[in-house]
Parts: C-alpha cells; sequence; structure tokens
C-alpha cells in the first residue's frame, strides 16, 4: 500500500481504544497472566505477525520464568476477511508435555486460535492456556474461549498495536476500527 493511501486510511478510521487504554489493557493481563502461570515456567509461544507489538509489550511485565518461541499461521494473508488457515511455521517439538501459554493479537471468529489449540494439544502439551489483546464481538458463538482478554472490540475490522490493515499500521500504539461505507 502506499504511505498515502495508509494516511488515508488512518484519517478516516474510528478510534476503538486509545493507546493509553492499550497499554493499560496489557499491564492488566500482565497481572492476571502472572497470578495464574507464575508458578508454571510456561512455554510461551507469539503468534507472528500480529502478535508481535502485543507480545514484546506483554513479555517484560511477566514476573516469573518463562521458555519463548512462535509459530506463524494466517487465514488473512494481508486481506480484510480470513480464508483457509495457512500454517508458516509450526509449533516446536518443545511443545510436548509442557503448560504452552498462546499469544495473539485478536479473536475474531476464532478459528485461528482453535486450530492452534487442536495443533498443540495433538502434539501432546499438557495444558493450553491463551491470551488476546483483542476479542472481537461478533454476535454469535466462538469455538474457543481466550482464557485472557485485554479489550472486546467491536465486530468491525480493526488494526493498530500489531494488526494490519492491508499491510499497513501495525506499529499504532492504538487500535482504529476502519470507516464504515
Amino acid at each position: 500500500m502506499d504511505p498515502e493511501r495508509a494516511r488515508q486510511i488512518l484519517e478516516q478510521a474510528d478510534l476503538i481504544w486509545s493507546a493509553e487504554q492499550v497499554a493499560s489493557a496489557v499491564r492488566r493481563l500482565a497481572q492476571e497472566i502472572t497470578a495464574a502461570l507464575g508458578d508454571q515456567n510456561p512455554l510461551v509461544l507469539s503468534v507472528m505477525g500480529g502478535a508481535v507489538v502485543f507480545t514484546g509489550q506483554l513479555l517484560p511485565l511477566l514476573s516469573f520464568p518463562l521458555d519463548f518461541d512462535t509459530l506463524y499461521v494466517s487465514r488473512y494473508r494481508g486481506n480484510t476477511s480470513g480464508a483457509d488457515v495457512q500454517w508458516r511455521i509450526e509449533p516446536p517439538e518443545r511443545c510436548r508435555g509442557r503448560v504452552v501459554l498462546v499469544l495473539d493479537d485478536i479473536l475474531d471468529e476464532g478459528q485461528t486460535l482453535a486450530a492452534i489449540r487442536e495443533r498443540l494439544l495433538g502434539a501432546g502439551t499438557k495444558a493450553f492456556h491463551s491470551a488476546v489483546l483483542a476479542d472481537k464481538d461478533i454476535g454469535q458463538p466462538k469455538p474457543i474461549r481466550p482464557d485472557f482478554v485485554g479489550l472486546t472490540v467491536p465486530n468491525r475490522y480493526v488494526f493498530g498495536f500489531g494488526m494490519d490493515v492491508y499491510g499497513a499500521w501495525r506499529n499504532l500504539p492504538a487500535i482504529y476500527a476502519l470507516a464504515q461505507r
């Protein structure tokens, strides 16, 4: 996307959660995760690329030992609607017998996180936990419910704080929604 089009999208977008509200939600999540998993030495898996900002802000706030790795699975691939689940980086072998915490940017319809849970449990994970920065209110049941949720977002295409719009604006500290037509 060219920079002018990206700026136009941002100018027309609606602010959903300010940078301060997002940062506060990340701090709260860190406290909740520390209380629940602080004595577990979990393997934390960040879902690339959307969860990179969320993960980078959350990890320094977790006050317990952990192992870290990544996985890469996507349904969007630069579009604003999901398709089939595509694995680019599989879960690591060392998840077998481990307590695992998966960090993701958003729970949209829940298909991606449900596929991750299924793959990890099938690979012998001892316990599966998940944390998402944002849970989209789609008004219908989802195949998975995260253990930890930072913020709820409306049923609109949102971007910022790791979530992109046509490949742009992952670097925003706040969360925005595309302008409604």
